[in-house]
């Protein structure tokens, strides 16, 4: 809880730090990426980086979790802290780290607000640094012993034991370890970072959902190749299509995420776009192996039928399914029975008590959710998960 005084301080300067926040986070990796390069080059994702969508979730997240202090105060905005303590956890962060992140960000605080950061606005928002930066060490942390792993001590290496061409621009691989030790166990829904070493010598790292069954000796991936939108391409995908070839191995970490499959029989809808469709793969097979009783409802969209990966998996789990249905939209070259266009959930019942889970590129998970609501689907029942930065939150 923030202290009085503080509250009063943080309410009173929100205004013009939530102004300045895209300039503060701007300067403060400047500043970060100056003092410590490693860090561009072997954890922060530079693809985000050049596009300003990484500065844009970091802003998003600092005004969200000050806003939530000041409305809410005797409750923690527990989900957004979740979903990126389980990022963190994937990537190895540690508790050392958060000092460092806190000198460059109020230092970029200072330079971008200047006089009007006095020792007592310093103070406040110092207090909101760290009321945060604890709540995700004390979440990463939890993580960390669940997974029985050191802190920040999540790599393991994987062996290529099959590549699959699903698309032309998305490619399954199975992994198994390269020790012969079991696989870890994960949630359904649940992603993995992977390490790569690039020609110049960078180790980028990227996430990617399990897409098979959590029961599995293998592990799946699918990577879908990125081609730059006025950009450039992304480096990992394509460096993974051109060389990682069966027998290579992979640094992988354990896996993580906050979007999983929840333990009841309530009905549940599955909605997913592009390659969003993996972490629905991998709940469809969950849901097949258990028998799931309850009405499922699977939604995928996507630009055509040859831009789909994994779609007959997509539909033949389902059909494995004792009361589910099927639809899939496209943009162009749909099917008899498939939808035409974008996602409509006009045609679509959805029983009471749903849970829904949505996968995709944000505009297509807020166009799902609105409709969901709509349908009187609670708010609190719709999950969702995105890939790279949290944008939503960003822009929320």
């Amino acid at each position: 809880m923030l202290s009085e005084k503080s509250a009063a301080t943080v309410r009173a300067t929100l205004p013009a730090v939530g102004a300045a926040i895209g300039d503060i986070t701007e300067l403060f990796y400047e500043k970060l990426f100056a003092a410590h390069p490693a860090l561009l080059r072997d954890l922060f994702n530079r693809g985000n980086q050049n596009a300003g969508l990484q500065k844009q979730a970091l802003a998003g997240s600092i005004a969200a979790f000050a806003t939530h202090l000041l409305e809410h105060p005797d409750t923690r905005p527990d989900v957004m802290l979740g979903r990126i303590a389980h990022k963190h956890a994937s990537l190895g962060v540690t508790r050392e780290q958060y000092p460092v992140v806190r000198l460059h960000l109020f230092e970029a605080i200072a330079e971008v607000l200047g006089e009007a950061v006095t020792p007592e606005v310093a103070e406040a928002w110092d207090e909101v640094y760290w009321l945060m930066a604890n709540a995700l060490i004390a979440i990463e942390e939890r993580l960390y012993a669940e997974q029985r792993v050191l802190a920040g001590d999540v790599w393991r290496e994987w062996t290529v034991a099959a590549r699959i061409e699903e698309t032309a621009d998305c490619t399954t691989f199975h992994l198994t370890p390269a020790d012969g030790a079991p696989a870890p166990g994960f949630k359904p829904g649940q992603y993995v970072s992977v390490q790569t070493e690039l020609p110049d010598g960078a180790r980028q790292i990227r996430q990617y959902s399990l897409s098979g069954s959590p029961g599995s000796a293998v592990r799946a991936i699918t990577v879908k190749r990125v081609h730059g939108t006025g950009g450039p391409d992304g480096e990992v995908s394509h460096h993974l299509h051109a060389h990682l070839r069966t027998g290579d191995t992979l640094r992988v970490s354990a896996p993580y995420g906050d979007l999983v499959l929840r333990d009841s029989a309530a009905p549940v809808l599955l909605a997913s776009a592009g390659i969003g469709c993996t972490p629905m793969l991998s709940m469809l097979e969950h849901l097949a192996e258990t028998g799931h009783p309850a009405p499922v409802t699977v939604l995928h969209a996507d630009r055509a039928p040859a831009d789909h990966a994994l779609r007959s998996d997509h539909r033949a789990l389902a059909q494995k399914l004792p009361d589910a249905s099927v639809r899939f939209w496209y943009e162009s070259d749909a099917e008899p029975g498939d939808g035409t266009g974008l996602l409509d959930l006009a045609g679509t019942p959805v029983a009471p008590g749903t849970q829904a889970y949505l996968c995709g590129p944000l505009p297509f998970m807020r166009s799902v959710r609105e409709q969901l609501i709509a349908k009187g689907v609670p708010a609190s029942d719709i999950h969702y998960e995105v890939f790279g930065p949290d944008l939503w939150l960003a822009s929320a």
